[in-house]
This record gives structure tokens, C-alpha cells and sequence, in this order.
């Protein structure tokens, strides 16, 4: 396979150039993305009869990037997902971080604060092998940036395989302890992106219980059971079919906004979910070796940002399932550690893997 080669795609505010890498498989598939936030800007993927669709919420151009905040098709990091109060204890010292969240007026830190990696301007590589073309991001978090401790060196390559899989690799090191959980925020319509909601799609999820959380959707620590409740996809259920349901946990998050406990040993790749589109046929499957996927059905989606279809993105039009540790992991001495040491690498694998039915 060729090496993918950048092409530009815009210039920050202060003058730094971005660019786009491009990848295809034998099948036609194509992911395009970008140095601005690793963002995965596009996923073309056919439907049953063959025809190709963007799969995937976005833009079209840097600056409706720069201005919206959803964190479409970014990676997140230092950490994914909350920190309650913005504040936790490593080693006897209390770190506080950017509080640039706040639901139900409960302040918490959220994808790594206010200029977490979905901001930073990565560098980037084009990669191949025989059986796939790919592209490798890294980034230095220095010590200090957003409250966080330690210089933290990070890796992500994204794959295009031949047999329709987009693969991620995480690779993490630092010289100091310090908290990470990096995630990709990418936003999902099998439909196609600008074709509605996404409340159709059949869901199954390999998760007996999940991390019930507050009002200020941070976790309680419970790991309780989905049995009987309205976040049970054990089997396939339609996504619809119980996110309007009287359930405390629903009205806390709009929707659903949950981190799922997998059912697998943490860092055996294994499959963690399955989601199909009745009129499309396309299947989606997510396999991850890490502990934990947050399901969030765009319930903060305003319609203010326009697609690259030309159509707003309106509540619920895209679904995201985050590969992850659990949220507030460092004020949760229950969950499983976050914490990086120097000396040790962090590395986790993801893989989104398309068919049709």
C-alpha cells in the first residue's frame, strides 16, 4: 500500500498550518484526519447495496471545528470523560484543573479541560503495510498544562485495515504520575451523517453492569447491575425504545450518558458492542481492550452547527461509543487505576469494524 501524504486544510489563529491525511482500504473505504485534534473528519463506509455513506458528524472546514464544541471526531485527553470538582489527590498533593463543565451547576473537569488534545495541533505521519494504510499522531502535554502533573508523551495511530476496520493504538509515557484516559469522541449515523436521529439503531452492548452516577453526572462509585433497568443491551434493543423511560438515571443525563462496565478482563481485545441500522443494513461492532464505554446518545446537541451535508446536527443525531476507563477514576479508589508512572507505557487498542446484514 502507498503512504498516505498530508494535504492542507486550514491555518489556526496563530498561523499554524494544519493538515488531512487520507486513508483507503481495497473496498472503497475511506477515513480522513487532521493534525487539529486528531479529529477524525469523515468514515465512508457502503450500505447493503453497496453505496458508499459518511458515517460520521462533522465539517467541512477548520474554523466550524475551532468553533464548535461538541468534540466531534476528537480524541480527548489527558482525561476523557469527567473529574469531579476539577480536583483530585496523587500522592498527597492536590491538583486542580480547569472546571469547564457543569451539569446540574455542579462544577467538574471534562476531556481534559479547556484546551485538552482536542485543541492541540498534533504531529503526523503517513503510514502503510500490506493490509493497511494509517497514520500515526503524537503530542507532548507538558507538566503543568491544564493543573495536570508530568510531561506526558502520547501516541495514536489510526488504521484502515482491508477488512473494514478502523483500528486505534494509544501509546502513553510520562516522567511523572499523573492521571490519563484518552478516548475517541467520534459521533456515529449509520444512516449517514445529516440523515436524522439515530433513535432507530438496534444496540447491543457486552456490559452486565454500568457506573451510576449523580446529578452532576459523576459516577457514585456503585457498580450496579443493567438487569431490569433501562441501560440493559445485554441483548439488541432499539435505542428509542427506553431513552424517554422514568428513570432517575436517564433524567439525569437527557438520555443516556453512562459508562458501561465490559464484560472482559481489562486488556483483552474482545468484543464490547454491536450497533445495526435497519435501512442502511450497516453494521458497526467495537472491540477494546479497555475497561470501560461511555454510550452518549447527543443529548447536548443543539442544532446550532451545521453538518457537512449541509444539515444541522439536532438533539440525538449522532451516537458516540468511548473506549475508556471509568470516569472520576482518580477520586474513585474503587475503579480501576488511571494513574501512568514514569518507567511504565500506557497502551490500549480500539477497533471500529463495519459490515453489512
Amino acid at each position: 500500500m502507498t503512504i498516505p501524504q498530508p494535504e492542507p486544510f486550514g491555518t489556526m489563529p496563530d498561523g499554524s498550518a494544519i493538515e488531512v491525511f487520507t486513508l483507503t482500504n481495497c473496498h472503497g473505504l475511506r477515513l480522513r484526519a487532521m493534525t487539529y485534534g486528531a479529529v477524525v473528519l469523515s468514515l465512508e463506509t457502503p450500505d447493503r447495496a453497496g453505496r458508499m455513506g459518511d458515517v460520521m458528524l462533522g465539517h467541512h472546514t477548520l474554523e466550524d471545528y475551532l468553533r464548535d464544541p461538541s468534540f466531534q471526531g476528537t480524541v480527548a485527553g489527558r482525561y476523557a470523560n469527567r473529574i469531579a470538582h476539577a480536583r483530585f489527590t496523587l500522592d498527597g498533593q492536590t491538583y486542580t484543573l480547569a472546571a469547564n463543565n457543569h451539569p446540574s451547576g455542579i462544577a467538574c473537569a471534562l476531556h481534559g479541560g479547556l484546551k485538552g488534545f482536542d485543541k492541540a495541533v498534533w504531529k503526523a505521519e503517513g503510514l502503510s503495510r500490506d493490509d493497511a494504510q494509517g497514520v500515526r499522531f503524537r503530542h507532548l502535554s507538558p507538566h503543568g498544562d491544564e493543573g495536570y502533573p508530568g510531561n506526558l508523551e502520547v501516541s495514536i495511530t489510526y488504521w484502515l485495515t482491508d477488512t473494514n476496520e478502523w483500528k486505534i493504538e494509544y501509546e502513553s509515557r510520562t516522567d511523572q504520575a499523573t492521571p490519563v484516559n484518552l478516548t475517541q469522541h467520534a459521533y456515529f449515523n449509520l444512516k449517514g451523517e445529516g440523515c436524522g436521529d439515530i433513535l432507530d439503531h438496534s444496540l447491543t452492548i457486552h456490559a452486565s453492569r454500568f457506573t451510576p452516577v449523580s446529578a452532576g453526572l459523576i459516577p457514585t462509585g456503585e457498580l450496579r447491575a443493567v438487569a431490569g433497568t433501562a441501560l440493559d443491551f445485554t441483548k439488541p434493543n432499539v435505542i428509542g425504545a427506553r431513552i424517554g423511560a422514568d428513570d432517575e438515571q436517564l433524567r439525569f443525563a437527557g438520555g443516556y450518558d453512562h459508562n458501561f462496565v465490559l464484560d472482559h478482563a481489562d486488556g483483552d481485545l474482545t468484543l464490547a458492542a454491536c450497533v445495526h441500522e435497519p435501512v442502511s443494513g450497516r453494521v458497526m461492532e467495537v472491540l477494546t481492550t479497555e475497561p470501560g464505554m461511555q454510550f452518549y446518545t447527543g443529548n447536548f446537541l443543539t442544532g446550532e452547527h451545521c453538518g457537512k451535508s449541509g444539515s444541522h446536527y439536532h438533539y440525538r443525531h449522532g451516537f458516540c461509543l468511548e473506549t475508556q476507563h471509568f470516569p472520576d477514576s482518580p477520586n474513585q479508589p474503587g475503579f480501576p487505576t488511571t494513574i501512568l508512572r514514569p518507567g511504565e507505557t500506557r497502551r490500549s487498542t480500539t477497533i471500529y469494524r463495519f459490515r453489512t446484514a
